[in-house]
């Protein structure tokens, strides 16, 4: 089985899959009389489709332990996927590039306190996975009509660690 080592979670490294949201070094601004600041701007939620409109839930995941096996990524090609931790738990992001044959070897990114990601439409990617504790997670995603959810078993699977 192939390793992947879990790389730390950056703006830069990210790029080509989507956003990090995070506070650190993000536009903001006082509001509120400047009892409060907003931090703006931080993703682009992308619907496209029938009926398409953008959706808050929240999810709550259990920890998975690491090493972990990969056997599976995911895409949603009709909206972005967006989650926000609502705790300081980490979790681990694991994107995928388009190929040819589909998607390609895997890339892992282990988020720290303050991080979430905005995955970016019909970009491959693993299931939520929280590393630490149960987790709390806001998700902004897409609602509407039509199938939004394709999956992707490898011939073999990875080893994330």
């Amino acid at each position: 089985m192939k390793e992947i080592v879990i790389q730390p979670l950056t703006r830069e490294a990210f790029a080509p899959f989507g956003d990090v949201i995070e506070t650190e070094n993000a536009n903001n601004f006082p509001i509120n009389g400047g009892n409060a600041t907003r931090y703006h701007d931080l993703a682009k939620i992308d619907t496209t489709g029938e009926k398409a409109r953008p959706m808050i839930s929240l999810v709550r995941g259990v920890p998975y332990p690491l090493p972990l096996k990969l056997t599976m990524v995911e895409r949603h090609p009709l909206g972005s996927q967006a989650f926000i931790p609502l705790s300081d738990n980490p979790f681990l992001i694991v994107v995928s590039r388009e190929t040819d044959e589909g998607p390609s070897e895997p890339i892992a990114f282990k988020t720290t306190p303050g991080q979430g990601v905005n995955i970016a439409r019909n970009v491959w990617h693993g299931i939520l996975t929280p590393l630490e504790d149960v987790s709390d997670f806001a998700v902004v995603d897409r609602g509407g009509e039509g199938v939004n959810l394709e999956e992707h078993f490898f011939k073999e699977p990875f080893l994330i660690v």
